[in-house]
C-alpha cells in the first residue's frame, strides 16, 4: 500500500470563513492530484493568528459543531479523502489548539488538542490556550486500505514522550500541523523521533510569506535500513521548499510495515520498569 499525502502548505487568507474557502479549494485540488490524506498547518481557522484578551480569543474560537468543522467533515466524504484540519476550537475554561482528522466518510477519526502548548511567560504564546490531555490513535479508513494514525501539533515534537507514546499506542504515521522556522535542529527532531519510534511522520508547515514560519514540510518514512541490503538510508521521502502550495509526497506502507516487522527495535529491548523517573517514580 502506497498512500499520497498532501501538505497544504498555504497563506492563511484572512477571517475564518476566508482561511475556510481557501482550505476547501486547497482540499479539491489535493484530491485532483491523487491525494488520500490532506494534511494543514496549525491553527488553519486563524492561521495561527489570534487575540489574547479574553473575548477576542472566544470569538475566534469554532466549536466541534461549528460550520468550518462540519464543512470539512462533509468535504472528506465528498472527496473521498482524508482530511486533517486545524482550529483554535472553542472549550472550557480556555480555548485549545486542536487538530480534527475525517476519514474518507467524513467520519471524525479523533480530535487532538496540543498536549505541549508553547507556554513561555510571553506576551504573544500560548499560555493563554488550554493543553490537551491525551494523544489519540486511530484506525484510519482510506481507499488504498487501513493505517493507524496519530498527531503531534508543532512544539510536541520537542518532548520525546510524544512520539514514543503514539507509538506504543500503534500508530504506524503521525500526521503532524506546525507553525514554526523548520531549521535544521527542529528538522533534526523530526528525523529523530521517526528513527526511535519506527514510524511514518509527515508535518505540514506554513510558507515563508508567514510570519515566522519558513514551509519545509516534511515527510520522514521510518525506514532507517534497506530491507534487502541492511545498509543505512534516508528516511526523508519529501522536504519542500519556503513557498506557498499544495505538494504532495508518497509514503511506502508496507515498506514501513516490513521493516518493522523485520526490525522490532522501537519495542523489543525496552526497560520500562528503568524509566519511573519519567512518570515521577523513583527509578
Amino acid at each position: 500500500m502506497k498512500l499520497k499525502i498532501a501538505f497544504l502548505q498555504l497563506q492563511p487568507a484572512g477571517s475564518i470563513e476566508d482561511n475556510m474557502e481557501k482550505g476547501v479549494k486547497a482540499c479539491r485540488e489535493a484530491k485532483e492530484k491523487g491525494a488520500d490524506i490532506a494534511l494543514f498547518p496549525e491553527m488553519w481557522s486563524t492561521g495561527y493568528v489570534f487575540p489574547h484578551e479574553k473575548e477576542g480569543l472566544e470569538q475566534n474560537a469554532v466549536s466541534l459543531d461549528s460550520a468550518y468543522v462540519k464543512q470539512f467533515s462533509a468535504l472528506a466524504a465528498e472527496l473521498d479523502m482524508a482530511i486533517a484540519v486545524t482550529l483554535l476550537e472553542k472549550h472550557e475554561p480556555k480555548p485549545r489548539n486542536t487538530v480534527c482528522l475525517f476519514d474518507r466518510h467524513g467520519e471524525r477519526m479523533y480530535r487532538y488538542s496540543k498536549v505541549h502548548i508553547c507556554n513561555f511567560g510571553e506576551d504573544d504564546d500560548e499560555g493563554v490556550l488550554d493543553a490537551g490531555d491525551d494523544f489519540c490513535v486511530a484506525e484510519l479508513d482510506t481507499a488504498k486500505g487501513r493505517i493507524n494514525v496519530g498527531s503531534m501539533i508543532c512544539y510536541d515534537r520537542e518532548f520525546p514522550e510524544s512520539a514514543r507514546v503514539l507509538m506504543l499506542k500503534g500508530a504506524e504515521l503521525l500526521l503532524v500541523p506546525n507553525a514554526c522556522p523548520m531549521e535544521i535542529n527542529r528538522l533534526s527532531q523530526l528525523r529523530g523521533r521517526a528513527y526511535e519510534n519506527q514510524i511514518a511522520i509527515a508535518t505540514c508547515n506554513y510558507p515563508a510569506s508567514h510570519r515566522g514560519c519558513n514551509g519545509h514540510s516534511t515527510l520522514f518514512d521510518g525506514v532507517i535500513y534497506h530491507t534487502e541490503t541492511g545498509a543505512p538510508r534516508d528516511m526523508l521521502v519529501c522536504e519542500t521548499g519556503e513557498e506557498e502550495g499544495i505538494f504532495l509526497a508518497e509514503l511506502d506502507v508496507d515498506l514501513l510495515r516490513e521493516y518493522r516487522n523485520r526490525e522490532k527495535c522501537g519495542l523489543k529491548n525496552r526497560r520500562p520498569e528503568l524509566y519511573g523517573i519519567l512518570t515521577g517514580g523513583r527509578k
